[in-house]
């Protein structure tokens, strides 16, 4: 039997079509279905039905109340007051105060692996300001704190699961979501019961939602087609012609706060002791052998947008006066001579799903033709991330998906020492650039703080950006109610099936 149909006959015999249960394909399974310990697009996917945040984003990519009903800046920047939704329940049964509050924001701040920590900066105290209100304080002002309570930073856990973390945490979580996990089979399903306690009960229109990892795009789109699947995210180039011209499905496009680039270890470990690690001419000489625009023009049929920087044109902090280098294959072999070496040979780790892997083979052959002989090594996503985190790798590509203030894309890649800093670069210059940046509230100075660390990243290059995603999603012609946000991560609530 053929790849391909196999995995349709596998899916059909797992799951029997229910008018109850939304079925949604996504691009690759959970690293750790934990809001503080995650790190990939994945887990965020499956949060959006699990844990509700104290702040929600909407289809402009402004901030709106989720979990909180109001916030105000207090003490010159330097203290955040949250007033708390009522009627709020975990889905232990804990009723959602100031004290449950307190705890969970502390979560991501003490726990061991944390990767919340950063992104809600300079923290020293979170305190209850009443029955129903969080104070937040802080040792310098920090304007990217309301941007990063719109995502995993704001999920709370109940405070019985305080001090419960990852796979023990997954044995019975307790956010307050819509959801709820009832089971998980790795690289399999994630399936999830409606919470009949939810405070928002009026906008969830399904009884169940199962997540399906399925890294390959054009089975995950020929699943939608015959009705296996609802909703799918992140369509392929390579398959929207085909979506939109079938009655059985809808397509819709949206825009992405996304980027996809390069991650190169600089200095952590053995790993990192090789011409790409140890000099920036060689990763220079890299970046000058991709010609952004065929890359997109050959993997992603001209649908996706070449940059350089973490956010795409048009984003408040896009600095448009570092515009996106073009291919030079004779400075990139000269750069290669003056280090001294005719060829360098790079190990180059790669997700195992379609896109990556259809861009990781146009960017070898491009590389190919300056002396850069990259070697492929296609792994689960994941893994991949384990290995990053550990230090286990020369080059990766991945995708992040973005956030609405630049301080989420940049600060937990780039500043030294922290948790998302997995190539261990580190520069006192950018460190200063990025801590300027995110201690000021005025946009001016914000965009010229972040004008000069770029200045800095894209020379000594830790990553090299590529592209910039549109969101492609597919639904079956049942499915109503899909709402677009930046984010990528689609929301249960308000979504209907006829």
């Amino acid at each position: 039997m053929r790849p391909l149909l196999a995995a349709l006959v596998g899916l059909t015999l797992a799951f029997p079509a229910a008018a109850q249960t939304l079925r949604i394909g996504i691009a690759s399974d959970p690293d750790v279905l934990d809001p503080t310990l995650s790190r990939s697009v994945a887990a965020r996917q499956v949060f959006m039905a699990m844990c509700d945040k104290l702040i929600e984003v909407d289809e402009q990519g402004a901030l709106v109340p989720q979990l909180a009903t109001a916030w105000e800046w207090q003490e010159g920047g330097r203290a955040l007051l949250l007033t708390l939704r009522p009627g709020v329940t975990f889905h232990d049964g804990v009723a959602l105060d100031a004290a449950a509050a307190v705890a969970g924001l502390n979560r991501h701040i003490t726990a061991q692996g944390s990767t919340r920590r950063g992104e809600l900066g300079p923290v020293t105290a979170v305190e209850e300001a009443g029955p129903m209100q969080v104070r937040i304080r802080l040792s310098e002002p920090f304007a990217p704190l309301l941007a990063a309570l719109s995502d995993r930073a704001g999920m709370l856990v109940s405070p019985r699961q305080a001090n419960v973390l990852g796979a023990d945490f997954q044995k019975d979580p307790a956010c307050a979501g819509p959801y709820r996990l009832t089971r998980r089979v790795p690289q399999d399903r994630i399936e999830l019961e409606r919470f009949p306690g939810y405070w928002n009960a009026n906008a969830l229109h399904f009884d169940r939602v199962v997540y399906r990892p399925i890294p390959d795009t054009t089975v995950r789109a020929a699943n939608l087609r015959s009705g296996t699947l609802d909703v799918i995210e992140r369509v392929n180039p390579s398959d929207v012609t085909t979506l939109r011209r079938d009655a059985r499905v809808k397509l819709l496009e949206g825009p992405s706060l996304a980027s996809v680039y390069i991650a190169i270890n600089v200095a952590h470990g053995a790993s990192a002791q090789t011409p790409l690690g140890q000099d920036p001419r060689v990763r220079q000489a890299l970046e000058l052998a991709i010609d952004r625009n065929a890359l997109n023009q050959v993997a992603f049929e001209g649908l996706y947008r070449p940059g350089n920087q973490s956010t795409p044109p048009g984003h408040p902090h896009h600095i448009a006066a570092l515009p996106v280098p073009g291919r030079d294959l004779a400075r990139a072999r000269a750069l290669l001579k003056e280090v001294g070496h005719e060829r360098v040979r790079i190990k180059f780790s790669v997700p195992n799903t379609t896109e990556y892997v259809q861009a990781a083979e146009v960017i070898q052959a491009m590389a190919a033709e300056a002396g850069i002989a990259l070697e492929i090594q296609v792994i689960e996503v994941a893994t991949l991330l384990r290995a990053w985190t550990a230090g286990d790798f020369e080059a990766l590509i991945i995708a992040w998906s973005g956030r609405t203030d630049v301080d989420g894309n940049l600060w937990g890649f780039n500043a030294c020492g922290q948790s998302l800093n997995g190539g261990r670069y580190c520069s006192e210059q950018a460190d200063a650039a990025l801590r300027a940046g995110r201690t000021s509230v005025e946009p001016a100075a914000r965009l010229a703080a972040y004008g000069r660390a770029m200045e800095v990243l894209l020379r000594d290059r830790p990553y090299i950006y590529l592209w910039h995603p549109q969101s492609f999603f597919g639904t079956t012609a049942a499915v109503s109610g899909l709402r677009l946000i930046p984010d990528g991560l689609i929301r249960i609530q308000g979504l209907r099936g006829s």
